[in-house]
């Protein structure tokens, strides 16, 4: 970047440049974190940003995902609904949790109490992913215990519906220009007004005001991208994987963690806005990535040992999954008989009543002959015509 481009992206507000691939957008990609508004009656409009419409849009098609997977995983389709609803709503709890607990000045009184106002107020933003994970599992295995859903295969079916909501859901962070990385030099590097300042202070928190030869560097990851595309590719895998070479319950989701702490180990060492434990120059989203990654790795070759030694086991290879998804297939054929019985009903009431309604129309039509009769002949002689000739 020249210092008269960065003097360019300095006086333009909400527009995201590509410096290094500039044929691509040659006068920046305009950005609004706003999607609509809806305009209210009794005081102020109310905004509906991208990014929890994305947030949102993801979470249904993880659902609906869910929802189809959910026979060849052995599992009742309608006690699994359950589950995955209260684990997204068990998602945003632990997902705002967890962002309040590490930035937890943030969301503290002048009198050192805690805000509770501004910990509500959830659409100034402030959710993470991990925190999200770990809500949406603690809600989820408590209505799997509820509703008898066997976890492990749950967790697989999990494993993959996050796959697809992170993926969507990460392109919020584009509207919102943020979760980028540090400086950069390749091609598909993103800078824009709001970047370059906070890039600027990052790097060079003693000065004041922006020198523009040092801010011609502030060229940025598009971390939100990596970890969008990580996830899909993540997703990919595991989708096809799981279909054909699934050896266990549970092996989805150990490989979920595995990839996605992967993913975000390598993507969180390139970002600037992470979350530190407090006093501490630690990531807490690094080691939660890594914890993850040793996990998954030992549970894996674990399994598949045993899985080696004992042949494979699957719970949609059982006599009780068999037995649930025959219920559950006898329940709905009997609301369908149900229905179908209904409109059976309803028809055979709509043929009795028809053959009366027709009465009644005849009837109808014959007394307005009658009336109708003697007026067409009204006032004149019988045996004259028109003209009154004989």
């Amino acid at each position: 970047m020249t210092q008269e481009f960065v003097r360019q992206v300095l006086d333009t507000e909400n527009v995201l440049y590509f410096p290094f691939c500039d044929w691509l957008f040659p006068n920046g990609l305009k950005i609004n974190n706003v999607l609509f508004t809806i305009p209210w009656f009794g005081g102020n409009a109310i905004d509906v940003y991208w990014y929890g419409f994305l947030i949102a849009f993801g979470m249904l098609l993880a659902v609906i995902y869910a929802s189809c997977r959910t026979r060849s995983f052995g599992l009742d389709p309608d006690r699994v609904l359950d589950v995955v609803l209260c684990g997204l709503v068990g998602g945003i709890l632990g997902a705002r949790a967890y962002y309040v607990i590490f930035s937890l000045p943030r969301y503290m009184t002048d009198e050192g109490g805690l805000d509770i106002g501004a910990v509500l107020r959830i659409r100034d933003g402030g959710l993470a992913i991990y925190g999200g994970v770990i809500g949406a599992l603690i809600f989820g295995a408590i209505v799997a215990k509820i509703r008898k859903v066997r976890l492990l295969p749950m967790l697989d079916i999990a494993g993959l519906g996050l796959l697809i909501g992170q993926c969507i859901g990460r392109w919020g962070n584009f509207f919102n220009q943020e979760a980028f990385g540090s400086k950069t030099t390749l091609p598909w590097g993103m800078t824009s007004s709001s970047i370059i300042n906070y890039l600027y202070f990052f790097y060079y928190p003693d000065n004041t005001s922006i020198v523009t030869n040092r801010a011609t560097e502030m060229v940025a990851h598009p971390c939100f991208l990596y970890e969008s595309l990580w996830c899909l590719i993540g997703f990919l895998i595991l989708h096809f994987y799981s279909k054909k070479f699934r050896k266990f319950d549970g092996e989805i989701f150990l490989m979920y963690i595995g990839w996605y702490g992967l993913g975000r180990f390598w993507i969180e060492a390139l970002r600037t806005d992470s979350l530190y434990i407090p006093n501490t120059p630690f990531k807490v989203s690094q080691l939660v990535a890594g914890t993850c990654v040793i996990f998954s790795a030992v549970l894996l070759i674990i399994n598949h040992l045993s899985v080696r030694k004992n042949g494979v086991r699957l719970y949609s290879g059982t006599e009780e999954s068999a037995e649930l998804l025959r219920i559950h297939d006898e329940k709905n054929r009997k609301v369908d008989k149900n229905a179908e019985l209904s409109e059976h009903i309803l028809s055979e009431s709509e043929r009795e009543e028809a053959p009366e309604s027709l009465e009644e129309s005849d009837d109808n039509t014959e007394d307005a002959e009658e009336q109708s009769a003697p007026e067409e002949n009204n006032g004149e002689p019988e045996g004259e015509d028109s003209d009154g000739n004989n």
